[in-house]
């Protein structure tokens, strides 16, 4: 069973002035298997944000569908859905999300805090996690003491703590340098090959070539898809660069 199903969803806008409506999503179909991963491509406006949107329960779609692991997202009640998004979705943002106040371990274990988890567990689940991330030293450290690269480790940290179904990443490499993008994309890698699922939206060719997939939208819709296959990171790279001139140039939608 896959673990996220979108079906023909759409969402229009009301614009606020003069009543005009904007199709922002037109008829989106796709599903995202456990352990895969994804990123969503397009250019500015092209619905990818307002899809994200939906995905994360923040949004509700004007038609169609969305289902995680068979659940259907507009049947979980609105008193219910903060406790959903963190029992079953990790979010990683482009601008970190920490909270200055809080230590970098205080932001991490944020979600389990309103969970209601004990304070053992979450000491024992951070263990490894701040490990094999690399933030062992920096956990008492507040966000502005660290880099951007360090934050952004911080708030994975916090996305995969909780074991979300999905991890949704919004431009999770915008706010970053060259160097802590690559150790970013080689961080999601690690957690992908170790079973986490991660969808990821960005603009970043460089980001999304180190995906198994990428989904390209046009216009509110799926326009056409990349499958890693064997390809290398180089190679997949230079596939996607392709299509986004297609993409860009009008070209014919695709499969």
């Amino acid at each position: 069973m896959s673990l996220l199903d979108v079906k023909n969803v759409r969402k229009i806008y009301t614009t606020r002035f003069g009543g005009n409506q904007v199709e922002a999503l037109k008829n989106v179909s796709f599903s995202v298997e456990p352990r895969e991963y994804v990123a969503i491509m397009g250019e500015s406006g092209s619905g990818k944000t307002t899809l994200l949107n939906i995905l994360a329960s923040l949004d509700k779609p004007t038609g169609g569908k969305v289902y995680l692991k068979g659940n259907d997202l507009s049947k979980v009640k609105e008193k219910e859905l903060a406790a959903f998004r963190r029992q079953n979705l990790g979010f990683v943002f482009q601008d970190f999300n920490l909270l200055d106040t809080f230590s970098l371990k205080d932001n991490i274990f944020l979600p389990l805090v309103l969970s209601g988890r004990k304070y053992e567990e979450m000491e024992k689940r951070l263990a490894p996690i701040a490990e094999s991330l690399g933030i062992k030293s920096l956990l008492n450290k507040f966000p502005y003491e660290v880099s951007g690269g360090q934050k952004q480790r911080a708030a994975v940290a916090r996305a995969i703590i909780t074991k979300p179904q999905l991890i949704l990443a919004d431009e999770p490499t915008g706010a970053l340098d060259s160097r802590a993008a690559d150790e970013l994309m080689n961080l999601f890698g690690v957690i992908n090959n170790e079973g986490q699922t991660i969808l990821m939206v960005t603009h970043s060719v460089k980001a999304a070539s180190n995906a198994k997939r990428v989904l390209f939208i046009k216009d509110g819709e799926v326009f056409h898809q990349l499958y890693r296959g064997n390809l290398t990171n180089e190679q997949m790279y230079q596939k996607i660069a392709d299509t986004l001139t297609v993409l860009t140039t009008g070209g014919e939608r695709g499969e």
